[in-house]
C-alpha cells in the first residue's frame, strides 16, 4: 500500500534536480522513494545487529576470570 505526502523544497532546488532527473532518465518521485526506502532500511540493519550482538553477549562465557593486560595485548 502506498501513502502520499507532501513535502516542500525551494523552487530552485526543484528545478535543478528535475534536470538531473531527467537527465538520468527517472522522476523525482523514483529518486525520493529510492531514498527513502534506503533510509529506512539502513535502521532495520542497525537494529539487526545490534539484536545479534545483544545475543552473542549473553552467549561468551570467559570461565568466571578476567584476563591480564599482558594476555590481553598476548600476540
Amino acid at each position: 500500500m502506498t501513502k502520499e505526502i507532501t513535502i516542500s523544497f525551494e523552487e530552485d532546488i526543484i528545478e535543478t534536480a528535475l534536470k538531473r532527473a531527467r537527465a538520468e532518465d527517472t522522476t523525482l518521485d523514483d529518486l525520493i522513494r529510492g531514498w527513502l526506502s534506503d533510509y529506512a532500511q539502513r535502521q532495520r540493519q542497525v537494529d539487526a545487529a545490534m539484536a545479534t550482538i545483544e545475543a552473542l553477549s549473553g552467549n561468551i562465557d570467559l570461565g568466571g576470570r578476567k584476563f591480564t593486560r599482558e594476555e590481553m595485548n598476548e600476540r
